[in-house]
């Protein structure tokens, strides 16, 4: 009888276990196929004047110089910039990733690359710190919310703007503030292979599921550096 009860509950644990599997498999598969679609930003229109332009950072070589991927979003940021300043409108130009000033922060170079292309210094921004896609997004909420912007465009590469607008809606739901954004992507996705572009659609659907559960911080220092590699 005994012997029974214990069969009766490892099938149960069993088919919860599987069950949970395939829930979580589902929700990893349809996050993928939310990044993937993702790519072309956000269509709809901002409510009113766009008033910042946030910028998301990405790695800068060991000389100082940016990488491929920091370079596209600032250049497209800036073409955006200038289309919006022809359109009549001022907007602000907001570099993330780094401390302002530091040597090889993606903030401090792009915000260099975007003066170097005309962009006035009073347009130029750079936020506080943040060497994560979450902490850079927060690090943005925080800097429009103190200076009363509330209309914002995300500009990333095309397959992490999904994830950034995730943890920049969940910034402005944390700090009570009143910021709408809308994502533009920099560039396309065409010169992707197949299996590159599911490799970041895999990389990105993870990062969000375990910064939801703030798996990070659970693991400590280990937690900080798997960080550092998934969110790029």
């Amino acid at each position: 009888m005994q012997k029974q009860r214990h069969k009766r509950i490892f099938r149960m644990m069993t088919w919860g276990v599987g069950l949970a599997g395939v829930g979580l498999a589902a929700l990893f598969g349809w996050l993928m196929w939310q990044v993937d679609r993702a790519q072309t930003g956000t269509a709809a229109t901002m409510a009113g004047p766009v008033e910042a332009i946030v910028v998301l950072g990405a790695t800068v070589r060991a000389d100082g110089s940016p990488g491929p991927d920091l370079r596209s979003r600032t250049w497209w940021a800036v073409s955006l910039y200038h289309d919006l300043v022809a359109q009549g409108q001022n907007p602000v130009l907001i570099f993330t990733g780094g401390m302002p000033g530091e040597y090889g922060a993606a903030s401090t170079v792009a915000r260099r690359m975007a003066a170097s292309r005309g962009v006035p210094d009073a347009q130029l921004f750079q936020t506080q710190g943040g060497q994560t896609t979450a902490e850079d997004m927060a690090a943005a909420v925080d800097l429009m919310q103190k200076a009363g912007w509330d209309q914002a465009i995300l500009v990333s590469h095309p397959l992490h703007l999904f994830r950034s607008q995730w943890h920049f809606a969940r910034a402005v739901k944390q700090s009570n503030a009143q910021i709408h954004s809308i994502t533009y992507p920099a560039g396309g996705i065409s010169s992707l292979s197949a299996s590159q572009r599911l490799t970041l659609d895999a990389r990105e659907a993870a990062g969000i599921l375990w910064a939801a559960v703030d798996g990070w911080e659970r693991m400590g220092g280990l937690g900080r550096v798997l960080e550092r590699i998934v969110y790029g």
